[in-house]
């Protein structure tokens, strides 16, 4: 069982992590320095506002003084990632019987926002994490659940997501990775690219062939470090995400056990599906977080221009509000749910990246140098607007769902 203490309801969400970790939350506390009309506490309850001041001083204090070191240095920051999960953000949407926060996915994009707020890079890497680890508590069965989850939600163990292929980015159901069972083992061929975490992590969930062709023809491993056959590729060289290794995930007659098959066969690619609409809305929230930073940025640089900060807080508050309506729809389980997360992603990450460009431009010749953050919040959103489904992959779901339904 779980050894972090339960944080089942978002309103026991501060109660429990003061008891369990000794903070304390001062409730009248106000972030200093932004400004009303994009304040991302609006319509946020006490206690949603109680975490995102602790996310928001998570980023101030551990990880916005070293996100220009991680990014050049190429760390990861696994001590630092370690203490996010010792506030809960290991397993944030995690059921607390397992160890995780049991928030609501609203409560989860709050938080990554603030946290990219510190580094982008960083919390990309925690929300993939915690997309991994609830896919495990919500698809696998108990005995799965109790053995992965609880070193997963205190991130003593980490996990990395493959799906995407050399050959088969945006049409995940032509996927070719094979698990051809023998005994009570599946003998895996094939190779994932673009892994995040790969070759640094412990946990692979890996969408793999057991049957025909086609999304039917798809099931979930998961895939332990150290099983023989399982390999990576080099580490990597990326214009941003730095702080995260990217590799190659390669499986060579790599034998898994059955009992490591999330659901039955066949099921894989739904449950691929439904990570990413909740993936979705976490790499929205992240770009949220840089937009954020970059107009506070902007702001701070160059105040005479007004009407360009106007332009960028008006994109900010539209797609936060945007990426929140999807995280309520996908927590209600609405029939609208799959069109406005893919809305979500495809509005904030474009205009979020936008907004940090713009932001860029407004600091001239500074912003193109190292020595200043916004440009690190350039190169670390870029990829929002290709991961999860490309923001091209975003307008044939919506434009689907537009012309098929009556």
């Amino acid at each position: 069982m779980a050894t972090v203490g339960p944080l089942a309801r978002i309103a026991r969400l501060g109660s429990s992590i003061c008891r369990n970790h000794r903070l304390s939350f001062n409730r009248s506390t106000q972030r200093r320095g932004i400004a009303s009309c994009v304040d991302p506490s609006h319509g946020l309850t006490d206690e949603q506002k109680e975490f995102q001041k602790m996310a928001f001083d998570f980023a101030t204090n551990e990880m916005a003084p070293h996100m220009s070191e991680w990014d050049q240095k190429e760390i990861f920051p696994v001590e630092t990632m370690r203490k996010a999960a010792q506030l809960g953000f290991g397993g944030i949407y995690v059921q607390p019987e397992v160890g995780g926060s049991g928030l609501s996915r609203l409560d989860t994009s709050i938080i990554f926002e603030a946290l990219s707020t510190g580094c982008v890079s960083t919390t990309a890497y925690i929300s993939i994490h915690n997309m991994c680890a609830w896919m495990i508590d919500t698809f696998g069965n108990n005995e799965q659940r109790e053995r992965f989850c609880p070193d997963l939600c205190l991130m003593d163990k980490f996990a990395s997501y493959c799906l995407t292929e050399p050959g088969s980015g945006s049409d995940a159901a032509s996927l070719l990775t094979t698990a051809q069972l023998k005994g009570d083992h599946y003998i895996v061929n094939g190779s994932k690219a673009f892994i995040s975490g790969g070759g640094d992590t412990d946990v692979y969930i890996v969408m793999c062939r057991t049957g025909g062709k086609g999304p039917k023809g798809i099931s979930c491993l998961v895939v332990e470090k150290g099983t023989p056959g399982l390999s990576f590729g080099k580490k990597e060289k990326k214009v941003g995400w730095n702080s995260q290794p990217t590799r190659a995930v390669i499986f060579e007659d790599c034998a898994v056990p059955v009992i490591n098959r999330l659901g039955e066969e066949g099921q894989g690619f739904n449950m691929a599906m439904r990570g990413l609409n909740g993936g979705r809305i976490n790499i929205a929230s992240c770009s949220l977080g840089a937009a954020h930073a970059s107009v506070q940025l902007a702001r701070d640089h160059l105040l005479y221009l007004q009407f360009k900060l106007a332009e960028m807080a008006t994109k900010l508050v539209a797609s936060r509000l945007m990426v929140r309506e999807a995280a309520t729809a996908l927590q209600e389980n609405r029939s609208d749910a799959v069109s406005l997360c893919s809305m979500a992603k495809l509005f904030a990450t474009d205009e979020c990246f936008n907004i940090c460009n713009d932001a860029l431009q407004m600091h001239g010749g500074y912003g193109y140098l190292k020595d200043y953050a916004v440009q690190q919040f350039v190169r670390d959103i870029r990829v929002h607007q290709i991961l999860e489904g490309t923001n091209e992959v975003m307008r044939m779901i919506i434009s689907r769902n537009l012309l098929t339904e009556s």
